[in-house]
């Protein structure tokens, strides 16, 4: 081992834990094997390839050069910024206090660092997208959870207030981290009495101290409802317009517009002018990443004044939203006939199946050429990547495995 190396960075695996059975499955299937690769975090067509949205790349195809070879500013066009805002929320004329990104990723690790003090906790939902726990110890934190509301069932107030009373109490402010719409991994969206619950929560909570919500919005274009998707934003606009909490959503390009290398995305508190909050947004770039790409920005840009392309582009969503949904529709059917519960699937890229030992269970559905990802509360499973076709083979293999004790 290089010895420059210092011992606190020392023992990491070598590979992300997703990326590594992704990596092992195509690896088995290039072997000649009949795989079931539900690891995959990129939207696939039924013939396995990349999902890449016409409609974007023709507007990225028509970038010009001095759309692409200049730096963008430090903290990005603010007419970037401000595009992306007004996809989420039409009626925004200001993206706030904001900060264009590497994707999602960069948006919520810059939070962390500057909403939270090394040694303190993140508190975000179980289960949870697992990077969340690697930023959080890149920036020295770690993770609380409060529960994420099972199918059917409401969010558990109780839990939250809880939680959310310890943190302050411990460490005096809270950074909550909430993906929502269209959760990864359950698939479930907090619903309308959730999201008046959570609002009463944050009130009671705010008079301890200063809590910052961030809504991870990675997946909102894929949705069985896109009425329910735009009713929620509605509900975290007027959170935010109140202001006794500061609420910031971290939004990225990567799914939305399948520009997944292009990473880029971005940080806003669309309902904050603090020129302090803008300046130390500001220097955790500079400090960080520097700036982010142009061209992505670029891309936005155009897109916000072409109205046939967004027509097309919001054709294409809500085609891959149907695909998703037949998918999912496909695995609950698959499921029931093998005396299994369905999973309840309202949007996002993928679902959580509980299982009573989620990794014995992952090592002896991989014996049988499906790959899942397993979590403390069960196994993710991409509908991003498994075919409709497909979930007969994965319910079948899933009822062997756990019969087996």
């Amino acid at each position: 081992m290089t010895e420059q190396l210092i011992p606190s960075r020392r023992g990491f695996p070598a590979d992300d834990p997703i990326f590594a059975l992704n990596a092992e499955a195509q690896a088995r299937k290039a072997g000649g094997e009949s795989i079931l690769n539900a690891t995959v975090g990129a939207l696939l067509d039924d013939s396995g390839q990349l999902v890449v949205l016409d409609s974007v790349m023709d507007l990225w195809r028509e970038l010009t050069a001095l759309e692409v070879a200049p730096y963008a500013p430090i903290a990005g066009d603010p007419a970037f910024l401000s595009a992306l805002v007004q996809r989420h929320w039409p009626s925004l004329r200001s993206a706030g206090a904001a900060c264009a990104t590497p994707g999602g990723s960069g948006a919520i690790s810059l939070a962390m660092r500057n909403f939270l003090e090394a040694g303190q906790q993140v508190l975000t939902t179980a289960p949870f997208w697992g990077p969340y726990a690697t930023m959080a110890a890149e920036n020295g934190l770690s993770l609380a959870t409060v529960p994420w509301p099972e199918a059917g069932q409401p969010l558990d107030a109780a839990a939250w207030a809880g939680a959310l009373e310890a943190l302050l109490k411990a460490q005096g402010r809270v950074l909550l981290i909430l993906n929502d719409p269209c959760h990864n991994p359950t698939g479930r969206s907090l619903g309308d009495a959730d999201r008046r619950a959570l609002r009463d929560i944050l009130h009671t909570a705010s008079g301890l101290g200063p809590i910052t919500m961030l809504l991870d919005f990675a997946y909102l274009d894929y949705t069985r409802d896109p009425a329910a998707v735009a009713v929620a934003l509605a509900d975290y606009a007027a959170l935010g317009a109140e202001g006794r909490i500061l609420v910031g959503a971290s939004m990225s390009l990567s799914k939305s517009m399948t520009l997944y290398g292009a990473r880029c995305g971005a940080l806003a508190f669309p309902w904050s002018k603090d020129p302090a909050l803008q300046a130390a947004l500001t220097q955790s770039c500079r400090g960080t990443w520097s700036n982010c790409p142009k061209a992505p920005q670029a891309l936005l840009l155009r897109l916000a004044k072409d109205g046939k392309a967004q027509e097309r582009l919001a054709a294409e969503h809500r085609h891959w939203s149907d695909v998703l949904s037949a998918r999912a529709t496909a695995l609950d059917a698959a499921l029931a006939e093998a005396a299994m519960p369905p999973i309840h699937w309202m949007g996002g890229f993928f679902v959580c199946v509980p299982v009573p030992d989620p990794e014995t269970t992952c090592v002896r559905l991989k014996a049988q050429g499906v790959f899942t990802v397993p979590l403390p509360e069960g196994l993710r499973v991409g509908l991003c990547g498994l075919r409709a076709s497909e979930a007969p083979r994965f319910a079948q293999a899933l009822r062997q495995v756990l019969s087996v004790r």
